[in-house]
């Protein structure tokens, strides 16, 4: 094995290690652990932050830069999607509605 492939294996080993235990880490101890109330209050809010975290680029970045145009097809397909959610509450749909407004117009009209 050369020594690009050592340090391969021993990184993803390193890296299989650290994400076991990480993942273990509430599982390990016989009790409980407390958490303060303002750390409760706040985990409420992580899978929002996350998927925020992870749309918002989507939506308003190209190539690492902010979009300049108003002619980009996710733009009025996240209006509809989002006027759908709060129209009728469904996950599913809002999905539906968001595709069918940007494929026409990114593969139709080149947006």
């Amino acid at each position: 094995m050369n020594w690009d492939g050592l340090e391969a294996f021993v990184a993803v080993i390193g890296l299989a290690l650290l994400t076991v235990l990480t993942r273990s880490f509430f599982m390990i101890p016989e009790r409980e652990l407390p958490l303060p109330d303002w750390l409760k209050r706040g985990l409420k809010y992580a899978p929002l932050a996350a998927l925020t975290a992870v749309i918002a680029p989507e939506i308003l970045m190209s190539h690492g830069a902010l979009i300049a145009t108003l002619k980009d097809a996710r733009l009025p397909a996240v209006l509809c999607a989002v006027t759908y959610y709060f129209w009728r509450r469904g996950i599913l749909g809002t999905i539906v509605v968001g595709m069918l407004v940007y494929l026409p117009l990114h593969i139709g009209w080149g947006w």
